[in-house]
């Protein structure tokens, strides 16, 4: 029998095993008290007289088995015998699974209650030449914590009455749980049958309940199972032999085996669950229906679905031709030149061959496309199921820290912004497993004081979406949708609910729409006020009274006291490029365990949350250090200043970046992104992307907003090859990728295309276990630009790399440790045990968040290597594509997770100058890319060749504009001319022309197929390619050459958010014309092509000899570029179809310069006149 002696740290357990003969009948009650075997005899060890080994014992024999002692006192009545025994005193230390019991007043909540509140109630600052500060305010407060506890209920159809359980299990061994009652109707008089089982009841329990302990210890109970035998010996035993009847009859009954005990036939097999069947000790969960092997053999958490073979291999087979064609085409342009006009043909094969290039870039990174599938139950069973070493069934689940920034409060609407954090604070994930960081970089009262109202309503908002399954847990988008609101919902409270949360959030939006002015006025009176003490002092000092007194302006927070952030009115230390770091815990880390509402507050909430958890995750506002004279790299050194923050409050190990305007759509997607990090191979991807989906777009999607064409076909087809790109927002990190460390395995790629493979393990294994390897497999230690990267991870801490505070360097491998596997997977070679996870997160404390403050400051990153190779990446304006290229040149994976309801949605610009504003930005950063050391012409080995080529693709897209806008242009300049790209209209070139055609149709159909884009999607990728190759990058590629040869800085300004989901707010924007330099090209070249078409058809007609296959052909090519432009066109009209004077005046004085230098210069044959010649006098 085990007996734990005190609850220490680590507490002894005594095990005595003993060897001896006795009576059969004391067996049984030794056997489910202790269940340790000891197949041959053994000899104390213990000289001590008082001892266990030196006290009477009773022990029972089980034929020629083991033999069982208890040393309990309340065993010393029973038959002593002769026996040999060892003592066994085992030091049991605290683990995940077995935590000493504290004294009762270590664990009252009272007592955390003030350093909790300490800690949420206190805005910390400091920076740059500053003390950190503390400065105690009111701004959330603590929720209530009450916890209930769930009992089991009676199984009996239609009776819900409390289990009757005989010490921890209930009367039959089957399990079947029963109320008093129902068993009292079933027992009878002991030949009564069990419900579960269809087995008599072994034992009648009488009506008065549980009967005295002695008449318990004297009553027979039915042994234990093969399984519970089995289990608790270590042992695994093949045959079956019933333990219940000593004497069988001829023939064994195995169907009546199978219910007889909680073991069954095959046990121990390969496929059979080790867990249940009693939790293996754990607390008894119910009835348990014999296994199933099929559902519980190692399911995998993801699948990876190829394409279809009968789409995939025409769409790769017409690929191949369309290249034929087009080397066909291309052969043909160069060997018939136009003599007639040679400097038109020599343009037009330039494009082409350019064009040729480019098509097949954008093709080869299409030829791998995959479809993946999650499995959320399996995750729920692996990480959230009782087991041994979890045996409370707490979530296993590794943290996720999630990242929101902002940095403009009138550009970024506080509004978004809050109904951002609170589908954050509501989604279906751990709650203690969760923490949310709003990155204010501009350091906004307005944006702190809503971040603090949002606290506030989420304590009615995450409970209300948590009780009724609520999507999407934006209150915003969720209280405008358009549908039955009542469809799924069987609470029969919803609707009064849903009325009372809809009420309070009507005034949640007033509160925050009206901070602004409310900040303001408080403001206005503080500074009134200070103004007149000022005064008064000067009064009272007889100063001169007519000089104005030295007072300034500032911004107060609601305590009275001075905000430490930018204020309204610009001074030192506060204005928004110089202001110290800030650090507020709005919502304190939650308890481990869940807090229910009570009957108590029902009068104080809206809703009722008597069966709903009412914990919030940890929420803490960030504003980083400015000061004049430092880089602050913008969105990437924000992102990088939350990663270090995070590292020392919450330390997660996967991290989520979110943009102001995206919020969670989808409450189950940090779920379906953990399944690809925790299966099998995870430990090799760096980050899950997700597609952008958007709302309020307008339903003809006229500026391809959607963007599908890219992010349901481009990445969905280099998720096939290394993984897709990081897009910016939508993706969950691994922490250590960010930190720039390498995969535990990667692959270098030698030859030609790549074709050559040399697997490299840059992690030894762990854990003692022997791992096979390949011949071809070798072990070397990172090279090239990884060679620091050395497994020993104390030697890679260095602050060279990381900086000076010790609390990130020791946060680091933790947080490596917890993102690793399970090491019970198959194939694993670095992993940490199942459950180890499942601990209670450390309070944090002021030392904490003073830690925090220091490594925001703005000079923590001056000579590290933050943002040159650890976190995200400066010197582009895309450091999304930088970071996640770096992540790729290392060796890592990353995976595209398409979820089935939209994991998260934003907003996006659907206005036609901020729209093409937006592709200027993300054009510019590819320019960049290509003229830096990120080209992935110089990419690591490391990197798949077709990956190269897709990083390839994305840096020299914006050239392809130059050639874009010389082929617009050629077919108003041939109309001019009365010329052609080509001799004459041959049959050959009209063949080869409409094969190009039909084989670009037919490729577009099958991308349509096997990605699920619409037809018209994908003309309005096509029209916007056009619009945005004549508008914004060829403006892109001269700021890039700008830059890299003049060093000129660019500048992007935000784009503005929408604070209402109002329609017809919403799509007045879309109408709105806002003139831009960028307009100019696409509107010259329509009103070329247009006067061209005017011009060459009148030729043709009024012509003696008119040669319609020409004209033909340059109408054609005309109406082509027109047709691309068309949604321009349409969007420059506006609502009542006016057009800016300023963009008729340059357009059509371009276009008229243009067209009479060109007649001037190259006139039509026989058009030249003598008035025409120019002669110096």
């Amino acid at each position: 029998m085990a007996s734990r002696r005190a609850s220490s740290p680590a507490s002894p357990v005594t095990i005595t095993v003993c060897s001896s003969g006795g009576k059969e009948g004391g067996d049984g009650p030794l056997r489910r008290s202790i269940g340790l075997t000891s197949p041959v005899p053994r000899h104390s060890f213990s000289n001590k007289p008082d001892s266990p080994a030196a006290r009477p014992s009773s022990c029972g024999l089980s034929g020629n088995g083991a033999r069982y002692c208890s040393v309990a006192e309340n065993d010393e009545s029973h038959e002593r015998t002769s026996s040999d025994f060892v003592r066994y005193t085992v030091h049991i230390p605290p683990t995940p699974d077995h935590q000493p019991a504290p004294p009762p007043e270590e664990t009252d909540e009272p007592e955390l209650q003030p350093h909790r509140s300490f800690i949420s109630g206190t805005i910390f600052t400091g920076g740059f030449n500053c003390v950190t500060r503390g400065h105690v305010i009111e701004c959330s407060a603590e929720s209530v914590q009450v916890a209930k506890s769930a009992g089991l209920f009676c199984k009996i159809n239609g009776c819900d009455g409390e289990a009757l359980l005989k010490g921890i299990k209930p009367p039959c061994e089957c399990g079947f749980l029963i109320c008093k009652d129902c068993y009292s109707e079933c027992a009878g008089d002991g030949g009564g049958l069990c419900p579960g089982c269809k087995e008599p009841y072994g034992t009648v329990i009488d009506e008065e309940g549980e009967g005295s302990a002695s008449e318990d210890e004297g009553r027979t109970l039915p042994l234990t199972s093969i399984a519970e035998f089995n289990l608790k010996s270590g042992k695994r035993l093949s045959m079956v032999k019933s333990m219940k009847a000593p004497h069988q009859p001829g023939e064994f009954d195995h169907n009546r085996w199978l219910f007889e005990t909680k073991g069954t036939y095959g046990y121990g097999n390969a496929v059979w669950p080790t867990d249940g069947f009693g939790g293996n000790g754990a607390e008894y969960k119910g009835f348990e229906e014999p296994p199933d092997f099929e559902g519980k053999c190692r399911r995998p958490l993801t699948r990876k679905n190829a394409v279809s073979q009968a789409i995939l291999s025409p769409y790769r087979m017409l690929i191949v031709i369309r290249l034929l064609a087009l080397g066909l085409f291309l052969t043909w342009r160069i060997r018939h030149p136009n003599h007639d006009a040679i400097w038109l043909w020599g343009m037009s094969v330039a494009c082409e061959v350019w064009f040729a290039f480019s098509w097949l870039l954008d093709q080869l990174q299409k030829l791998c496309p995959v479809n993946r599938a999650t499995d959320l139950s399996v995750l729920n069973e692996r990480f959230e199921s009782p087991s041994i070493r979890n045996p409370k069934g707490r979530s296993d689940l590794p943290g996720v820290d999630v990242f929101v920034s902002t940095a403009d409060p009138e550009k970024e609407p506080p509004l978004v912004t809050a109904n951002t954090i609170l589908s954050i604070l509501a989604v279906d994930y751990p709650v203690e497993k969760l923490a949310c960081y709003l990155s204010d970089d501009g350091g906004s009262l307005l944006t702190f004081e809503a971040l603090a109202e949002t606290a506030s309503f989420a304590r009615i908002w995450v409970p209300f979406c948590r009780k009724h399954a609520i999507e999407p847990r934006n209150p915003e988008s969720y209280f405008g949708q358009k549908r039955d609101f009542l469809k799924n919902k069987v609470r029969q409270d919803f609707v009064r609910e849903r009325r009372k949360v809809k009420r309070e959030y009507d005034e949640f939006k007033v509160r925050i729409n009206s901070l602004p002015e409310s900040i303001r006025r408080r403001s206005d009176a503080y500074n009134a006020h200070e103004e007149l003490r000022s005064k008064k002092k000067q009064m009272e000092m007889k100063d001169d009274i007519l000089e104005p007194t030295e007072f300034v302006k500032a911004t107060w927070m609601s305590d009275g006291s001075h905000w430490p952030g930018t204020w309204f009115s610009a001074a030192p230390d506060h204005s928004r490029g110089d202001h110290a770091g800030i650090i507020q815990v709005m919502l304190v880390p939650p308890n481990p365990e869940p807090v229910m509402g009570n009957v108590e507050q029902e009068s104080f909430n809206l809703i009722n949350t008597t069966d709903v958890d009412i914990r919030l995750p940890m929420l803490v506002y960030v504003s980083r250090e400015k000061r004049p004279g430092y880089d602050h790299n913008k969105k990437a050194g924000a992102m990088n200043a939350l990663v270090r923050t995070s590292a020392i409050m919450s330390n997660g190990p996967f991290v989520l970046n979110l943009d102001c305007d995206h919020y969670i759509y989808n409450s189950l997607a940090l779920r379906e992104g953990m399944c690809f990090m925790l299966d099998r191979g995870g430990d090799r991807i760096c980050y899950v992307q997700f597609p952008q989906r958007f709302d309020g777009i307008d339903p003809s999607d006229r500026y391809a907003n959607n963007n599908l064409v890219f992010f349901d076909v481009t990445m969905r087809a280099m998720d096939g090859l290394q993984g897709p790109m990081y897009v910016g927002t939508g993706c969950i990190f691994r922490r250590t990728a960010l930190y720039g460390f390498s995969p535990p395995r990667a692959t270098e790629h030698h030859g030609w295309f790549g074709r050559k493979k040399t697997k490299l393990f840059l992690r030894k294994p762990t854990m003692g276990k022997k791992h096979d390897r390949e011949e071809k497999d070798i072990i070397l230690p990172p090279i090239a630009d990884d060679e620091n990267d050395e497994l020993d991870i104390e030697s890679a801490l260095l602050p060279k790399r990381f900086g000076s505070s010790a609390t990130l360097a020791a946060s680091i491998p933790i947080a490596e440790y917890q993102g690793r596997l399970l090491q019970d997977m198959p194939g694993v070679r670095q992993g940490r045990p199942a459950g180890s996870l499942a601990v209670p997160r450390e309070p944090l404390d002021a030392a904490t968040v003073a830690e925090a403050i220091s490594v925001v400051s703005c000079f923590y990153e001056d000579k590290t290597e933050w943002g040159q190779r650890v976190g995200w990446i400066y010197g582009s304006v895309t450091e999304d594509v930088v970071t996640g290229y770096r992540m790729h040149n290392r060796g890592w994976r990353s995976i595209y997770c398409v979820t089935k309801r939209d994991a998260f949605r934003g907003t996006a610009p659907i206005n036609l100058t901020d729209r093409l504003h937006q592709v200027l930005r993300w054009a510019t950063g590819s320019v960049e890319i290509f003229f830096s050391q990120n080209n992935a012409i110089f990419a690591s080995r490391r990197m798949k060749f077709l990956q190269r080529v897709a990083y390839f693709n994305c840096g020299i897209y914006p050239f392809t504009s130059i050639f874009l806008l010389v082929y617009c242009i050629l077919p108003a300049i041939s109309l001019f001319t009365g010329q052609f790209i080509v001799q004459s209209l041959s049959v050959t070139f009209l063949i080869l022309l409409l094969a190009i055609t039909i084989t670009l149709c037919l490729l577009a159909l099958l991308e349509i197929k096997w990605s699920g884009i619409t037809l018209h999607e994908w003309w309005r990728n096509e029209q916007f390619w056009l619009i945005g190759g004549t508008s914004a990058h060829p403006a892109a590629v001269l700021q890039g050459l700008l830059k890299v040869i003049a060093g000129v800085d660019i500048s992007f300004t935000l784009t503005s958010k929408p604070a209402t989901d109002d329609d017809a707010a919403a799509f007045a924007e879309l109408y709105v014309v806002k003139w831009s330099f960028l307009m100019v090209p696409p509107i010259t070249i329509m009103m070329m092509n247009m006067i061209a078409i005017a011009v060459g058809t009148a030729r043709a007609m009024y012509s003696q000899f008119p040669q319609w296959s020409r004209l033909l052909g340059g109408v054609s090519f005309s109406l082509w570029v027109l047709c691309h432009l068309y949604p321009f066109a349409k969007g420059l009209m506006g609502r009542r179809g006016k057009v800016p004077t300023i963009v008729f005046i340059w357009s059509g004085l371009l276009s008229s310069i243009i067209s009479l230098l060109w007649v001037y210069i190259s006139p039509p044959a026989g058009g030249r006149r003598d008035y025409m010649s120019f002669q110096f006098p």
